[in-house]
């Protein structure tokens, strides 16, 4: 699976933007979104979301379920927890999602 990081960095560039305009959307300094497109910053939630929106991507897209994203065991637990939900309430759902 490709790094979040790669895949920031080709979808910018497909769509012709520069770190620069990515970061002024942002509010966050060019040198902000560089450490972010590197690797050297944690991707948070609320930055994921709204990179994702510049980009015209789901936020999965750029940061699928993996141990780099910040709220990953936040999403893991409402994920299970609605799991259980649905269960207790015997309301059918696809396997695929348990």
């Amino acid at each position: 699976m490709k790094k979040e990081t790669d895949i920031l960095r080709k979808k910018r560039r497909e769509l012709d933007l520069s770190q620069e305009y990515i970061a002024m959307e942002l509010g966050i300094s060019q040198k902000a979104y560089s450490d972010i497109e590197s690797g050297k910053t944690t991707l948070k939630n609320d930055t994921l979301c709204k990179i994702a929106n510049i980009l015209g991507v789901k936020p999965s897209e750029i940061c699928p379920i993996s141990d780099r994203c910040e709220n990953n065991q936040d999403i893991n637990g409402k994920h299970l927890d609605l799991v259980a939900y649905l269960k207790s309430r015997n309301i059918d759902f696809p396997e695929e999602l348990e």
